[in-house]
Parts: C-alpha cells; structure tokens; sequence
C-alpha cells in the first residue's frame, strides 16, 4: 500500500537535521531502487552517499570507515547472497553504522521481525521500519527520531546506571520533575488532558529522559518517593493552571508495579491529593499489564480503591502483553491506551490495523475512553478518526513540554489542532 504524503508533518521539522551532511549507506540489489533511495536522502541534504548490492558488500564498504564511521544504512530485506535480516543482525553486533532503517516491498510481517529484534544491547539504533515504496515524509519522519538519540554505544560501553546515593540525593534536591504531553481530541481538535512524563533536571547532564533513571529506581524504596515527587509537582501544576484561567485537565501519572500493589503506599498517594485540594477526578493513574499481572490480587484490591475514590485509571500499551484483552476486562479501567506499536504506521500496516480496530471495538464495548499513542504520520490521525479513537498523543500533535510552556502552547496550537481536525 502506498505511503501518502504527509503535508502535517513536514510543517513541524524537527529543530536541526543531525544527518545533514552525514555518510549514509544504501542497500539495495535493485539499481533502480538504490538511485530511487539515493534520491531521497539527497532531498533530506545527506552528504556522502554509498551504495552496496546486498549485506556482504555492505559490510566491506561499512569497514571501510571504521568504527561508527557511517551516520545511517537504509538496506531492503530482499536481496541476493546476504539479505536484510542477516545484515542486520551482523549490525546490532557489531560498530560499524549509528542508525539503521529497513525498508521491503514484502508481507509486513517480515519488517515486525526487525522491530521485534532486541537492539537494547546491540551497536546500532533501529529507526524503524518502512513499506515500499518509501516516501519522502515518512523516511524525513524516522530520521527525526535519530536526533533524540544518545551518541553511539562503543564495545566497551557499560549502560549508565546511576547508582542508589545519586538517585536519593536527585529526589531530596527536587530534580527530578514532570514533562506533559497533550492528549487531544481527534473529533475537535480539543485539549483533554495531559500524561505526565517523568524527566531528571541533572545538574551536569541537563535534561534526560526515563531511560536514564527508571531501570534503577524500579525494585528499589526509593520508587514510592520518586513516584510522590511526580505526583506532588502535579498537583501545584493542576492548582497553578486552575488559577491561570485554564478549563479542567486530567493529567495521567504512571505507577510501577511496585507501587500499585503496595496499601500503604496508595495510603501516603491519596493522602497527598486529599490536602492538596485537587479532585480526584482530575487524576488518572496509568498502569501496565505486567504491572497488574505481577502481584495480581494487592493489585485488584488497589485498583478497586482508586475507583471507589473518583480517580480515573488506564490500560497502558494495551496490546504487548501475553493477556491484555483479559486483564483489560476484569478491571475497573476508564481509559485504554493503545500502545504505539499499533498505531504508528497502521495506515500501511495491515497487520497493525488488524488489532488497532480489535483494541477500538474492545473499548466500545466495554464503554471505555481510547488513547492512541504514537501518532505521528497525517495518515494515521485520519485513520484514527475514521475507526471512532477517542484521544491521541504523539509528535504529530504535540512534544512533550514544561510545565511554564503548557499556556503558551494551547494559545499557539489551538488552531492548528482545529484544523488537523478538520481533516480527519
């Protein structure tokens, strides 16, 4: 299925091109598709641009620069000697390019097994995933994402784990602070509420992302106080913007496993709202599956409690867990958030779309509010409309924002969002 243009998106260009001028590889048997690619990446101003007829020759040219001496390789599955798939394992072991995208004109499927391969510990970012033909919106929307990535993992490389006295001294000094991404809806355009994002303000590092921090909080004490730093800052936000005129929000808080399961620390959280005023309505508290699942009974019991009290509660990455239909009936939720996976893409994906409409129907039934994350492309905003999604968050609508940025975005945006409304 042909990728349509993507007008919405190109209007928001990320703020500097970090591939401009870059080495990029392209693997392709084809001639005709490797000038066709080669094109492309000329628009997205790329510099030096090479070419390699399958995964072996790719590799020689690749060793050629040494290590991460190429920015990007764009390879196609399909080709004679080594295919996609191989090279792409030979990638994640080894340091020889910083971002990868795959590209195929075959059954979908076959691109989910890339996203499905672990990269967490490999040398090279996976991108993403495209349909042929590649548009030149959709391939400029990918390379987008590799502007937010770390510099590249070298062999020696440890992960970055901060250790517990860094963690408890970072919560003690505050650094810790919520980001809001909007949740907009998709009949009008409207701001329905904001998730909060946890980020880490680090004195030496600047701003950094979960994927710093989360790993060594989860398991740890220092979860529940890192948890009620969020929540508390929430809280002055929800009061602050109450006073600025602003209409009701929600905003939706994430907890861990850890957390939901625990009685006194549901105690300490509802304590929390109770003197600051805020209503329980105004607060959703998102959970995963494997959160629910991992200590099911405390977590019911819990989950049972925040709804009795007002609060609203969501299904987080609905779709990822081995049960998620069956955990997502049993409890008391109010939101189903469909994770990206599903979602970004599913315009193309037929597969994807396949559960997108099942996890739609599912909350229908059931007469619960939809959340779809991820969206990024025009074609998967208009989908969503037409399938009757509730909500939707993602870079197509909005990054996200401090707090002191909130105001000055819905007065900025406004008519931006009524117009993409328009369109669905």
């Amino acid at each position: 299925m042909n990728q349509t243009t993507n007008t919405a998106a190109l209007e928001n260009p990320p703020p500097a091109r970090a591939w401009a001028g870059q080495r990029v590889l392209v693997v392709e048997d084809s001639t005709v598709q490797r000038g066709y690619l080669a094109g492309l990446l000329r628009q997205l101003e790329f510099g030096e641009i090479l070419e390699a007829g399958d995964g072996n020759e790719a590799l020689q040219v690749l060793e050629r620069f040494g290590e991460f001496g190429t920015f990007l390789v764009l390879t196609d599955l399909e080709m004679p000697g080594m295919d996609g798939i191989e090279l792409t394992c030979q990638l994640r072991e080894r340091c020889l390019a910083r971002h990868l995208i795959v590209v195929s004109a075959r059954d979908p499927r076959l691109l989910e097994i890339i996203e499905s391969m672990s990269f967490e510990e490999g040398h090279i970012d996976l991108l993403g995933t495209l349909l042929k033909p590649v548009q030149l919106d959709a391939l400029g929307m990918l390379l987008a994402r590799a502007g937010n990535k770390a510099e590249p993992r070298t062999a020696c490389a440890q992960p970055d784990r901060p250790c517990i006295d860094v963690l408890k001294q970072a919560i003690a000094q505050k650094q810790f602070v919520p980001y809001f991404q909007p949740k907009i809806a998709i009949a009008n355009g409207h701001l329905r509420g904001l998730e909060a994002l946890a980020r880490w303000q680090h004195p030496e590092r600047g701003v950094l992302a979960p994927l710093h921090f989360i790993e060594a909080l989860e398991g740890t004490p220092l979860m529940a106080d890192f948890t009620l730093l969020i929540v508390e800052q929430v809280l002055e936000r929800l009061t602050e913007w109450k006073h600025a005129g602003l209409p009701p929000l929600t905003v939706a808080i994430n907890l861990s496993a850890d957390n939901l399961a625990e009685r006194s620390f549901i105690d300490r959280m509802t304590e929390l709202v109770e003197a600051s005023g805020v209503p329980t309505s105004s607060l959703v508290w998102e959970v995963t599956e494997t959160a629910v699942m991992r200590q099911l009974s405390q977590a019911l019991t819990n989950m049972g409690r925040l709804r009795l009290m007002g609060y609203g509660l969501a299904m987080d990455d609905f779709g990822i867990g081995y049960s998620s239909m069956q955990q997502f009936a049993r409890c008391p939720f109010t939101e189903l958030k469909i994770d990206r996976a599903f979602v970004n893409g599913a315009a193309q994906w037929p597969n994807r779309l396949g559960v997108l409409k099942g996890a739609l129907d599912l909350a229908r039934s059931l007469n619960v509010a939809t959340v779809a994350e991820g969206v990024e492309l025009m074609e998967d905003w208009q989908l969503l409309g037409k399938l009757g999604c509730d909500m939707a968050q993602g870079y197509l609508l909005a990054r996200p924002m401090p707090a002191q940025d909130l105001v000055g975005w819905i007065k900025h945006d406004r008519r931006r969002l009524k117009a993409l409304a328009e369109q669905r």
